[in-house]
């Protein structure tokens, strides 16, 4: 492995497990995942994720990840999914990195039980655990790690060729967004502390790709009873100047009885 890397025989991981974690955020009538790109030659982008110690909650891991990546401790994290095909490893991955990076990667075949031990590690059969976080974009700096040549917000419908089965998971993590909506009324932790109504009708758009009839959003969303309207937004124009509204965070515990947004 990298010959500066630490080994991970010497850290207290539980073997054959990883957390993977969907960063969601909005900004400009998008849904943006948050992606790092490995520094190294070629193109490798990976979802943030990282192995869990013997003594964690995997949900604490998923938290520690979620905070070197974002600098927020308040984010709203879900569990969706555990990625457990017999078939799943690092290998192809790997293999393909070491190829084109042997200026940095010792061959772990021929340099020793140490170097073996660690390939062997990495690449046998991982079950991972996937979640997705909702964030406020404006609240988010994202972070680098030591592995890392950038890390950028990607439009979910222009992410790059992420490494594994990792695309698969984020339309997994959306699907499961979609599919929850209703019930979490999880989709306002995605906007600032107060929004108009245009911009919530904007961010469920972006959701679920699609349109939503200009009069009869409105109802549907204050029929959850769940947001407080504040005073106008004004804009110069004091006549059209529409309304804020806060969610209401107490009241979005008495959750709704019927599906208003997913079929």
């Amino acid at each position: 492995m990298k010959n500066n890397m630490e080994s991970v025989s010497d850290k207290n991981y539980i073997e054959q497990v990883s957390v993977e974690c969907v960063i969601l955020g909005y900004q400009d009538r998008q849904l943006r995942v948050l992606v790092p790109k490995l520094a190294f030659k070629g193109d490798f982008w990976g979802l943030p994720g990282g192995f869990v110690y013997q003594d964690e909650d995997t949900d604490d891991a998923a938290r520690r990840i979620l905070y070197e990546r974002t600098g927020i401790k308040d984010v709203y994290l879900e569990q969706f999914q555990v990625m457990g095909k017999a078939n799943r490893n690092s290998r192809e991955f790997l293999d393909r990195m070491i190829g084109q990076n042997s200026d940095l990667f010792s061959d772990p075949l021929a340099e020793g039980q140490r170097s073996r031990m660690d390939y062997d590690w990495f690449t046998r059969r991982f079950i991972s655990i996937g979640y997705y976080a909702l964030v406020d974009m404006n609240q988010v700096i994202p972070q680098k790690t030591d592995l890392d040549v950038s890390i950028e917000w990607y439009p979910i419908g222009e992410l790059p060729p992420m490494i594994m089965d990792h695309n698969q998971i984020v339309a997994n993590a959306l699907a499961t967004l979609r599919l929850t909506i209703d019930q979490k009324l999880n989709a306002f932790n995605l906007l600032p502390e107060t929004f108009t109504m245009q911009e919530i009708q904007d961010l469920y758009e972006a959701i679920f790709e699609k349109r939503f009839a200009q009069n009869n959003f409105p109802k549907r969303i204050l029929r959850l009873n769940v947001l407080d309207r504040l005073e106008k937004k004004y804009t110069g124009a004091a006549n059209k100047a529409p309304y804020l509204y806060r969610f209401d965070r107490a009241r979005s515990s008495q959750l709704p009885t019927e599906d208003l947004f997913t079929e």
